[in-house]
């Protein structure tokens, strides 16, 4: 049943969303937006009593340097992950590149500690399954905001599933090692929340509405990450969403 879960997952997708048009300039499909708005309330009183107090805490009290070698330990295990989307999408460059990125980092910098890969211009080339899906044919659907996870659509919450079920370390590694990965990606997590904390808090907790302004960074900057050419509204010019991505570590 493992093994058939990606392709229940992408049919099923495939499904739900075909038909979709492609999106005008400040467009949403959002026919959800009751139960969004109250998945939206609860992870934002979860952010305020728990992950905000929670990264505060891990930011003030682990110096930077162990950190960053945290982080980067957690990047390094996503790798491999990529390198599958990045071969599903026939980005055969960017698989060989994500493939050096790690082959480095996880010999020279001792398991992904260090990130002597970006010295030598091997950055991190992002990757995922719901953008594989977009590479294939299938569209946006509705706009969701999941539980913790935040915002999403129905093609990146399908796109999440498979990720997590195709993930190639997942499948190496025991039960004890995959818990030390997911505290490593919690604490990659805690240490972004705290970084970006004035800017994450000022669109959730200083926007007049902030379901409404995370819905609309969130689809322009998937939108522009995925190259999605975005259709002028009637009397309208066409415009760059090319902004700068506040949910590229929050939510990925």
């Amino acid at each position: 049943m493992f093994r058939v879960l990606p392709h229940i997952i992408l049919t099923a997708s495939a499904l739900l969303v075909a038909g979709c048009s492609a999106p005008g300039a400040g467009e949403f499909n959002d026919p959800y937006e009751d139960v969004n708005r109250s998945w939206h309330e609860t992870n934002t009183i979860i952010d305020r009593g728990v992950i905000d107090p929670v990264s505060t805490a891990y930011g003030t009290v682990v110096p930077d340097p162990v950190r960053r070698g945290v982080s980067n330990v957690s990047d390094t295990l996503s790798l491999p992950g990529m390198v599958v989307n990045d071969v599903l999408q026939l980005q055969l460059g960017d698989a060989v590149h994500n493939t050096a990125r790690f082959a480095l980092n996880a010999t020279l910098g001792i398991g992904g500690l260090f990130d002597p890969a970006s010295e030598v211009g091997l950055e991190e080339r992002e990757s995922d399954f719901g953008e594989t899906l977009h590479v294939w044919g299938v569209r946006e659907g509705a706009y969701l905001v999941l539980p913790l996870y935040g915002p999403s659509t129905e093609r990146d919450a399908a796109g999440l599933l498979v990720d997590i079920a195709l993930d190639p370390v997942g499948h190496l590694l025991g039960t004890r090692e995959r818990d030390l990965r997911a505290e490593l990606k919690a604490a990659e997590l805690a240490d972004t929340r705290y970084r970006y904390s004035d800017l994450y808090e000022s669109v959730l907790y200083e926007s007049a509405d902030s379901y409404s302004q995370m819905r609309l960074s969130y689809l322009d900057n998937r939108r522009y990450a995925l190259g999605v050419p975005i259709v002028p509204n009637e009397g309208e010019e066409e415009q760059s969403t090319a902004t700068y991505d506040i949910y590229e570590d929050f939510y990925e």
